[in-house]
């Protein structure tokens, strides 16, 4: 019989809407209904005047100028308009492209697509800890170089890059510097002016707005293009009617995000390490993965020997823990047989044994989960890891003196 209990420990996917995010969305749905378009009479006024608004609080968000941002759909959308609508805008740069390894598949996909359309892209390699050499970087750059690619820190192992040191290479080169900020912005300290970058991916879902919405920062300055024809919203880089209700929501979770930040990193640093000591001592077999400390608070993950990832959050389900798969296994739609598996490509290339590894766990905390939370996970796990060990064909083998992960 399933527990009752519901501890959401997957935040790096989205996080609930704030109460407070959502009762300023709530009169776009009806009461304030105008298009920001529509400028002559009061209702499109006043929608334009709360577009501005909810711009201004994105842009504080970051430490970016209003007219900086672009409001989109999703960090996907962002992502694709950083990338292809700055290679668009830009021809006569070149038509190479700098990416690291672990991008989300936004960048990654796209990354092929380019391939096929004749650009030429370098992927990064990472270490042990999912961190991106800025040498190794500077070391990729040719005379055609157009632009680089980087997230400013990856979900499923949590690592934060160095994107100021990065994005100074770029700019010493003369070269566009876009990074996803997507799971970043919003929960840690994100100043563009700091950083240095000429782009950067926001999404509103990943801290405490609502999902549909996202930005794009773009330098002033800086020529992009627009992914699709239309009229002449969002400066002519993204047309169509803007979402009210969600841009406005976008507006009042980064007003929130900047003003609890400091108090929602202790909070989620504190659960961090309490759950990361924890598995350390109570759970055998076990091996973290990302960087120890330069990590998204909160943010723990790790894959264990000899059992499999998809199973150990299936039995945590059970209890009323949900947490994510480090989308280490997933079916392979575009192979000959739908049934193959493919490991995590950012698993991979942080050295997980592809023939063993079929999935890491990532527990993402929120600002709204507790210490008791974190201590009921920590009661129930070595009892699953046990069941799950004698079930384990991998581990039999251990057991009779033939261990895999020893070849």
């Amino acid at each position: 019989m399933a527990d009752d209990r519901k501890i959401y420990f997957d935040h790096q996917a989205t996080t609930p809407v704030d109460y407070r995010v959502l009762e300023a969305m709530i009169p776009y749905f009806s009461e304030r209904f105008g298009n920001p378009s529509s400028h002559i009479h009061k209702e499109g006024v006043r929608a334009n005047q709360a577009l501005d608004f909810a711009r201004e609080r994105v842009a504080e968000l970051v430490n970016a100028k209003s007219e900086e941002i672009i409001f989109t759909s999703c960090a996907t959308e962002s992502n694709n308009l950083a990338v292809r609508g700055f290679l668009k805008a830009n021809a006569k740069k070149g038509r190479h492209i700098i990416i690291s390894e672990i991008e989300h598949y936004s960048i990654l996909n796209l990354a092929m697509k380019l391939k096929q359309e004749g650009y030429d892209v370098t992927t990064i390699k990472v270490d042990r800890r999912g961190l991106i050499d800025p040498q190794a970087v500077s070391g990729a750059i040719r005379d055609d170089t157009a632009m680089i690619s980087i997230n400013l820190a990856n979900s499923e192992i949590g690592t934060i890059q160095p994107i100021k040191e990065i994005a100074a290479i770029a700019r010493e080169r003369g070269i566009f510097m876009h990074t996803d900020g997507a799971i970043a912005v919003g929960n840690i300290p994100v100043d563009v002016e700091s950083l240095g970058v000429d782009a950067l991916t926001m999404s509103a879902h990943n801290y405490y707005g609502p999902k549909g919405v996202a930005a794009l920062y773009v330098r002033k300055g800086n020529a992009i293009s627009p992914l699709f024809e239309g009229g002449f919203q969002e400066y002519g880089l993204r047309s169509g009617t803007e979402n009210m209700p969600g841009i406005v929501g976008m507006g009042a979770a980064s007003a929130l995000a900047l003003d609890e930040m400091p108090a929602r990193i202790e909070h989620l640093t504190k659960l961090g390490k309490m759950l990361w000591k924890g598995l350390e001592e109570e759970i055998e077999y076990i091996n973290f993965t990302g960087h120890p400390e330069k990590r998204l608070p909160g943010h723990v993950s790790f894959w264990i020997k000899y059992i499999e990832g998809e199973s150990l959050l299936l039995m945590l389900n059970i209890k009323g823990v949900m947490a994510a798969s480090g989308s280490a296994c997933s079916s392979n739609l575009r192979g000959e047989d739908e049934e193959d598996l493919a490991a995590s490509h950012v698993l991979t290339a942080i050295g997980v044994p592809v023939e063993f590894c079929s999935g890491s766990l990532t527990i993402s905390m929120g600002k709204d989960n507790t210490e008791e939370e974190v201590l009921y996970l920590l009661d129930i796990m070595p009892e699953v890891v046990e069941k799950l060990l004698m079930m384990s064909p991998l581990y039999a083998d251990k057991l009779r003196g033939k261990d895999p992960y020893s070849l």
